[in-house]
């Protein structure tokens, strides 16, 4: 009787749950379309809601229209469209690909499953949710518009590049591997350790993929293999074998962009730069990220601290500087993987890209020695004063002997 107690207890909390989770999504996709009048052309009720809506949905349409721009602020689109960067931007360039006739997919499942997958980005993360998704997939969209990718891709390859974009931090924690890992989380067992956050983001992808029921009147081949390749190309742990694979194709001139396995691997090397592009951008912007990412590290290493856990040296503020994991992630990830892609498409985009790596790279050096410098001189300044305070009190002694 207590067994069957305690399991009915858990099912009925799991259709809680569940519940809970149908409705959040419903009223989620009510928001959207609200938010979101402006593409299906219906007016507000209220006169001055509709004007001012009108005005900041008419600034988002003009964003949409310089999407391929590498300076393409996500901040300023996610608050022009009331958060929902990433369900628009996807949209727009679905659109814009022609994949929503060619693939005949339905408009309404289409943006269910964006707002799903909005909403199933965790917003109280500083860096890893919604808009995040969405930078990386204008990126994805920059570097889909290169030469030689939009001279090759196919129809398939834009759709699963997208949709990877997209997804490729689903319902992400906040955390790292090494945390889920020596916490023990479910997660952490359930893939065996081995790419554990890679594999949730694929794995949710694919679920949210068949509660919309957005591709089921498609082949399935191996679409799900290719989704998840293509995300699990993003965990950083295994950085230096694409790296190195890269690097050989690069030497021995032998990629071939009509093979599909060929194109395929190209497809995850732009999606790994698409995910590390923070520092390519324009010094504001990445100004931006870098602090963000660095505010969810810390997070984590209070976290640690707070339950006698060793603390991650990336996450530790005590020994740590924004400026310091910025010069090194620069230096050791994403220079050797932009200095490849840029012998691969030595384009305009690429030579910008490296320009502005180089410059923020040194903005951050610069700021580190000039607050090194100040914390020296703060301190040479505290000794001095130290000094003169020890001084003070020991002449009149000095004074009462003599």
């Amino acid at each position: 009787t207590g067994y069957y107690s305690n399991f009915r207890g858990m099912h009925l909390f799991y259709i809680e749950v569940i519940t809970v989770q149908n409705v959040r999504r419903l009223l989620s996709f009510q928001r959207y379309l609200h938010s979101s009048r402006f593409i299906r052309g219906i007016p507000a009720s209220n006169p001055l809601g509709y004007i001012l809506d009108d005005d900041y949905t008419g600034q988002a349409k003009l964003m949409l229209e310089k999407v391929g721009n590498w300076n393409f602020d996500m901040f300023l689109f996610d608050r022009l469209t009331n958060g929902n960067s990433l369900v628009n931007l996807t949209f727009h360039l679905f659109n814009s690909y022609g994949l929503i006739e060619l693939f005949q997919l339905d408009m309404v499942k289409l943006r269910r499953f964006l707002v799903m997958i909005q909403e199933d980005y965790r917003s109280l993360n500083p860096y890893h949710n919604a808009v995040h998704a969405a930078d990386v997939t204008q990126a994805m969209y920059c570097y889909l518009q290169e030469p030689k990718l939009a001279e090759t891709m196919t129809s398939c390859d834009l759709l699963l590049g997208l949709l990877a974009a997209a997804t490729h931090d689903l319902d992400h924690p906040g955390v790292n591997q090494p945390f889920l890992i020596k916490t023990n989380h479910y997660l952490a067992a359930l893939y065996k350790n081995s790419s554990v956050l890679e594999n949730h983001h694929w794995k949710s992808a694919v679920g949210l993929l068949r509660e919309s029921a957005l591709l089921s009147h498609l082949p399935t081949e191996d679409r799900s293999e290719r989704l998840g390749s293509l995300i699990l190309a993003t965990d950083i742990s295994r950085q230096n074998n694409y790296l190195s694979e890269f690097r050989t194709h690069l030497d021995k001139r032998d990629l071939c962009l009509t093979n599909g396995r060929h194109r395929h691997f190209i497809l995850q090397i732009a999606l790994k730069c698409a995910d590390i592009c923070n520092p390519c951008r324009p010094w504001k912007l990445s100004k931006l990220w870098s602090e963000k990412v660095t505010e969810e590290f810390f997070h984590q290493g209070d976290i640690e601290r707070k339950h006698h856990l060793e603390v991650t040296p990336l996450c530790d503020r005590q020994s740590n500087s924004v400026a310091n994991i910025q010069i090194g992630f620069m230096t050791y990830v994403v220079e050797p993987l932009f200095v490849e892609w840029s012998r691969f498409s030595d384009t305009r985009l690429s030579q910008t890209m490296m320009g502005h790596l180089s410059l923020n790279k040194q903005g951050w050096k610069e700021g580190r020695d000039k607050q090194e410098a100040n914390t020296s001189r703060a301190s040479e300044e505290q000794r001095t004063s130290a000094a003169k305070d020890s001084n003070s009190k020991e002449l009149p002694q000095g004074s009462k002997r003599s």
